[in-house]
């Protein structure tokens, strides 16, 4: 029959009717639910409330737990068949052994998924290839009442049998429906699909009934277009099965432990049935969730990853957001995850792996290198809404210079169906298809689906070399990066941040989070140079509690935690844990301040303090001790005694506070009467900073009907007000000009403490907010005299310059952008910074800054940021350009607060002032200063902050005998020259330097 003339409709009717007669259910399995509120342990399966169910009984509402046990009895007129279990409870399940270990995840059918890469559900339990008859069914699941992506399901159990498999049928329905597929999708004037059509056709006619017979024969006629093989391939294809596992999400925490469990559980039940299997999974933190609750099951893993089938992936701790996480924090993300895959497999990863995390820093290139992995996956990119990422297979380059080579699978997802289409569109659509030879393709259900199910495995099977098909071959990713290694030379490089066009609004979502995330990752930073100043003195260095600490912060940030796209219950636990974090990490400095300070000699002074500065500069600062002001100066990365009994109370000369201006020696701030500024003028460089006619810091508030992830692109034109100034006061507090605001809006509040100190041009704006509005955000604006075309951005380990203006669409989607301590616009001759203590989001566009406080979303989290919060920002005037100011140091000062130790001692064996490291050069950073991971030594991490060629010295206060320059994995690169404990160093631009320090003297 000619191929116009088949029927599409009557061939797919054809597969269903096909797939309605691969299980026969037998018998019922008798169903007791032990329900919980929370997951309980194996040995306490019985603890819940029990409820005997049938179909259709309902168990549970959402996020409810509970152990269910099946048994039943194989029937007789089984015997000889294949038996499986059919089971669906309307949630996940995890099937047990009888010893308590994980041996399957079942995913309810109705689970809500992505359709067009397939369906979700896995509801087969296999028993026996040839039942005898009369065998017991004893099976116990731990349950929990959501899909997959946290959504409720009716919590009713759906079925529940005993059921005979017609194997033959099984694979005839997978024959059926590659070749479907394959025709579907094929060329339409080409011979082969014209031929698949034909046979199913014809196969078609044969299945008016369904028998042993006509099974046999429909295979047989299939089997002739299976076996026909591709020719010589032009591009061919690895394929990885792939579960990928937020951490958190639509869940909480609990909730993926257990989804780890279900997931890896099948994989091994897979691997069983399908020898071909190639697995992957990344993420140590996974992993240890597994060692700890279910140490048999991790033990299976450790036998596959031993065997090759199993490919540990990525270098990370977790798949952490990379815009917001601080560059000390994604050091230690590879440190940590690479030393775990290291030490429990004996595994030296070589790749990052990251396929949904949303932006990626040009920090991370080097990072990457010097960590020893020189490849990258990633998938997120086809996300973007207004450009095409250019390429699926390039050259990455990052902000100092340092490649990796990346690969965007080319199917655009980490959950691919592995059928024919998706093969067909890796080829159709591999935008390098002209230069390599190879592709990548991840397939399998993510999020607690149990990654890869029998259809993905099925189809594989049928499509290593089948004409019309690129060959495709299960293997480990890393194998596929070895293969695309060899065409390097032929692949084009893009330079600098991979700037995802989406999602733009978890810059910003779950604020308090982020300001968490701030405050210890600096206290973290402060706390390993405390003890690190302890090391040659004592041996107590906190390494095992630091490992804890830093391993729970960089589980929070994880992807769809930090970023702010998890639901509230995520955020509940993760603020209650930061702030018992802290208050440790608090107590740890202070602890080890206050052993360094007893050994200073304080003899001469009445009321001994000791200010102690981590960072590598000397710092010229007013303080507030006892209540009493007093001026301080501080050696870089040291301390200095004081005497507090001589702290200045007298008020500071050309200081003056009304509620008009603040005045200082250097700037003079004018308000209008709304509170805003109408002028900041540098009377040091007799220079307006504002813009004429312009407003500064107008707390504007904008219609905001987005999500956690992403807002209106044209929020700007929907403006909805303002929030108004209902009192003010002004004051002079010792060396601060003081002005106290306090704004209202619908049922929010917000004071606003801006101060201007002596000395100084910074003007901050420390701020109290009660936030309570919906769909809203809020947002400040800075319109200066200064005129470029880019704006200079702090990212980890450096600074990126984008554009002001939106001549192009790929300027104009960035015009929400990421940056750390500070963004600047700045002239060779004049700038203006902002500064700012835990914000993340910004807009440059032309003359103005743009700083995005707050916002609302109501999904997931309907209460997102209704709630108080605390931030602080700062507008900083200067003469010459950000380099030449050394505006980098201005944006550590804000985050890193010199630290005062009150002490009784009198006498010890140090000088009542001592710095501990300098450096020559004003333009390098000392990021770290902390214990080796192996060895009594010390690390010392530095970078270059300016994008120049530098020279330094680097001088130790602290005697040691040997100096080396290790990698980021802290492995010896080379022995340095030392005289008199200095080091001379060169780095090129943003370079990235880690010293080790060894023998040092006690």
């Amino acid at each position: 029959m000619p191929h116009e003339t088949i029927s599409m409709g009557r061939l797919k009717q054809t597969l269903l009717k096909i797939e309605k007669h691969i299980y026969s259910p037998t018998a019922a399995l008798s169903v007791v639910a032990y329900v919980t509120k929370e997951p309980v342990s194996y040995q306490e399966k019985t603890a819940g409330l029990p409820i005997t169910l049938s179909p259709g009984d309902k168990w549970g509402e959402l996020w409810d737990c509970a152990w269910f046990h099946f048994q039943g009895v194989i029937p007789a007129s089984a015997a000889g068949s294949k038996v499986v279990l059919l089971i669906d409870i309307n949630g996940e399940l995890c099937l047990f052994d009888e010893e308590g270990t994980p041996t399957q995840g079942l995913t309810n059918v109705n689970s809500e998924f992505d359709l067009s890469l397939g369906l979700p559900g896995k509801r087969v339990v296999p028993i026996t290839e040839q039942a005898h008859g009369d065998e017991i069914i004893d099976i116990w699941g731990d349950a929990g009442c959501n899909d997959l992506f946290g959504h409720y399901r009716s919590g009713t159990l759906k079925e529940a049998h005993i059921a005979v498999c017609s194997e033959e049928t099984r694979q005839l329905y997978y024959d059926y429906e590659v070749l479907l597929e394959l025709g579907t999708h094929l060329e339409e004037h080409s011979a082969r699909k014209h031929r698949i059509m034909q046979a199913l056709y014809e196969v078609q006619l044969m299945l008016v009934e369904i028998n042993e017979e006509t099974v046999k024969k429909a295979r047989e006629r299939l089997g002739v277009e299976l076996a026909k093989r591709g020719g010589d391939p032009t591009l061919s294809i690895s394929a990885v099965g792939h579960a990928h596992i937020d951490l958190a999400w639509l869940w909480p925490i609990r909730e993926t432990k257990r989804k780890g469990a279900r997931t890896f559980a099948t994989v091994l039940r897979m691997m069983e049935q399908y020898p071909d299997y190639v697995f992957g999974a990344s993420q140590p933190q996974l992993y240890v969730w597994i060692k700890e609750e279910h140490p048999k099951l991790y033990e299976q893993i450790k036998q596959r990853i031993a065997e090759g089938r199993w490919e540990v992936q990525g270098g990370m701790w977790v798949e952490p957001d990379s815009n917001i996480s601080g560059g000390e924090a994604l050091v230690r993300q590879i440190l940590y995850g690479k030393r775990f895959f290291e030490q429990e497999f004996g595994k030296d990863m070589k790749m990052l792996w990251v396929p949904d995390i949303f932006g990626y820093s040009a920090a991370l290139p080097q990072l990457l290198l010097k960590s020893g992995m020189s490849y990258m996956m990633t998938q997120k990119l086809s996300w973007s809404v207004h450009n095409d990422h250019p390429h699926h297979t390039f050259l990455w380059e990052g902000l100092d210079g340092s490649r990796v080579l990346t690969h965007l699978p080319p199917e655009d997802t980490y959950n691919g169906p592995a059928a024919p289409r998706s093969i067909l569109k890796a080829e159709r659509d591999y935008a390098d298809k002209n230069v390599s030879d190879h592709s990548l393709l991840l397939f399998g259900i993510g999020d607690g689906g149990g990654g890869p199910g029998e259809e993905h495995l099925e189809r594989l099977k049928r499509e290593k070399n089948l004409q019309g098909l690129a060959p495709v071959e299960q293997e480990p990713a890393l194998n596929f990066f070895e293969k695309l290694e060899q065409g390097r030379q032929r692949y084009k490089t893009w330079k600098g941040e991979l700037y995802l066009e989406k999602h733009q609004g978890t810059l910003t979502s779950q604020a308090r989070n982020k300001r968490y995330n701030r405050r210890i990752e600096k206290a973290l930073r402060e706390l390993e140079f405390a003890a690190a100043l302890n090391l040659p003195h004592a041996s107590a260095y906190p390494s095992e509690e630091l490992d804890a600490i830093w391993k729970e912060v960089l589980l929070y940030q994880f992807h769809d935690i930090l970023p702010g796209s998890s639901i509230k219950r995520v955020y509940d636990e993760s603020l209650e844990r930061y702030g018992i974090l802290l208050n440790r990490v608090h107590e740890l400095i202070h602890s080890y301040y206050a052993k360094l300070a007893e050994r200073i000699d304080t003899s001469r002074e009445k009321q001994p303090a000791v200010i102690f500065n981590s960072l590598p500069w000397e710092r010229n600062e007013w303080l507030q001790i006892q209540g009493n002001w007093m001026q301080v100066t501080v050696p870089s990365m040291g301390y200095q005694a004081v005497d507090v009994a001589e702290a200045s109370v007298r008020s500071v000369s050309a200081l003056s506070a009304n509620r008009e201006a603040l005045e200082n020696e250097l700037v003079r701030v004018a308000f209008d009467l709304d509170g805003s500024i109408r002028s900041v003028f540098d009377k040091a460089a007799g220079k307006e900073t504002i813009a004429a006619g312009s407003k500064a810091n107008v707390l504007a508030i904008y219609h905001d009907d987005g999500d956690a992830w992403d807002f209106p692109a044209d929020y700007a034109q929907m403006q909805v007000g303002a929030m108004k100034l209902m009192d003010a006061k002004a004051y002079v507090d010792g060396p601060r000009a003081v002005i106290e605001q306090h704004y209202a809006y619908g049922k929010s509040t917000l004071t606003q403490t801006i101060r201007l100190t002596s000395g100084s041009k910074r003007i901050d704006f420390e701020t109290k907010a009660n936030w309570q509005e919906d769909g809203k955000m809020l947002r400040s604006s800075f319109p200066v005299q200064v005129y470029t075309e880019q704006v200079n951005c702090e990212i980890q380990f450096g600074h990126l310059k984008r554009p002001t203006h939106r001549n192009t669409l790929w300027d104009y989607a960035k015009d929400e952008i990421c940056a750390h301590h500070w963004i600047d616009l700045s002239a060779p001759d004049y700038g203006v910074a902002l500064l700012n203590d835990s914000k993340y989001g910004f807009s440059a566009r032309g003359n103005v800054l743009d700083i995005h406080l707050l916002r609302s979303p109501s999904w997931p989290d309907p209460t997102c940021d209704r709630a108080e919060h605390e931030f602080a920002y700062a507008l900083l005037p200067h003469q010459g350009d950000f380099v030449h100011a050394e505006v980098y140091k201005q944006g550590y000062e804000f985050n890193v607060p010199l630290q005062t130790i009150e002490t009784q001692t009198k006498s010890g064996d140090l000088t009542a002032a001592k710095a501990f490291f300098t450096l020559r050069s004003a333009q390098v950073m000392i990021e770290a200063v902390k214990k080796a991971e192996d060895r009594d030594s010390l690390i010392i991490r530095l970078y270059e902050t300016s994008g120049s060629h530098v020279t330094t010295e680097l001088s130790s206060g602290i005697p040691y005998r040997k100096a080396m320059l290790v990698d980021l994995m802290e492995n010896e690169l080379e022995q340095l020259d030392s005289h008199n404990h200095t080091l001379q160093l060169s780095f090129t631009p943003f370079e990235i330097k880690t010293i080790e320090l060894a023998g040092l003297s006690k």
